[in-house]
């Protein structure tokens, strides 16, 4: 039996645990490289409003 999940990119995948937060989207939302939008993803887990104010943050 093959593993689905494998086979989605890295992308595509959302980071966080509790309430995931697509990368892609994060990424382009905030105008972010994919690298830097998982860094703060993850480094704020599931709080959105926290990644969104680090990542407003982040160009300033």
């Amino acid at each position: 039996m093959s593993n689905a999940k494998a086979k989605i990119p890295l992308e595509t995948k959302s980071v966080s645990h509790g309430g995931s937060y697509d990368v892609a989207y994060f990424a382009k939302k905030h105008g972010l490289s994919m690298k830097d939008a998982m860094r703060l993803i993850k480094a704020h887990g599931s709080d959105r409003d926290a990644a969104d104010r680090a990542a407003q943050r982040f160009h300033h």
